[in-house]
Order: structure tokens, then sequence, then C-alpha cells
């Protein structure tokens, strides 16, 4: 089947960037492995800031969904409890109210910087494929 590329952005933390900008890597990869076109990259002091800038891509006309990346690792108290959580329903809160995919690429809470590190090509992959998978199968509705 020959479908149209879905044009995406990415927010990326720059957090843990040893490990983030791996991730980003990956999902620019994928994308293009799945025919889409990365139109814009943010690049974001953590994923805490993500919403702002997610926000900024989703008023794009030329943006149909937003991959968010980012690693929350773990710390001495349950601060990465408070930024994971906060963050992630700022992102579905986000896309309920502009009408598009926004994906859930950060890793954490509750993970060590190993965990981070073993988890980069997964969450780059699942996230892009998610706002991908979302975007189609919402054209097909419209």
């Amino acid at each position: 089947m020959n479908e149209e590329k879905i044009n995406i952005g990415i927010v990326v933390g720059e957090f843990h960037y040893d490990i983030t900008e791996n991730m980003m890597k990956k999902a620019i990869d994928h994308a293009e492995f799945l025919g889409c076109n990365v139109v814009h990259i943010i690049k974001v002091p953590g994923s805490f800031d993500m919403p702002l800038a997610i926000k900024k891509l989703l008023m794009k006309n030329d943006i149909e969904g937003v991959v968010c990346l980012g690693a929350v690792i773990t710390g001495d108290t349950d601060h990465d409890q408070i930024v994971a959580q906060h963050a992630a329903r700022k992102m579905v809160d986000l896309s309920l109210e502009f009408n598009k995919p926004v994906s859930l690429g950060v890793s954490g809470p509750g993970m060590t910087r190993m965990e981070a590190v073993e988890r980069i090509e997964d969450f780059a992959r699942r996230s892009v494929e998610s706002v991908v998978k979302m975007v189609r199968r919402l054209k097909k509705i419209s």
C-alpha cells in the first residue's frame, strides 16, 4: 500500500542527553524507515519541560503528530515520579486538545541509568510507531 508520508515533530529532553541523543537518532532513523518526514525537532531541558514545545508543534499545520523522547532516572527522592507523572498527564491533555497523537517515549520513572540505556532503542522505536499508527488510523475515520 502506497501511503502518504506523515509529517511528525520530535521533542527530546536534554537531561541525560547521552541517553536521549541516542533515542533521538534511533527515532529519526525509524521514522525515515516508516516513510515519515521529521519536520521539526525541538530540544528542551528535560521531560518536565516538554509540554510547551509539544503544544507549539501541535499548533503547526504541517505536523500530524509528536514523538516525545526522554529519560527519567530514579534518584534519592520521589522527584522522578513527579516529573514523569506530570509530563505524561500533560502530553495526553495536549493530544486530546489538538486531536493529534502525542507519544510517550519517556522511559522511567523508577529506573536506573543502566535500565535507561537498555531501553533506548525500544522506547525510540515504539514512540515513533505509536504516532504513525495513530495518524494512519485517525485518517481512516476522518
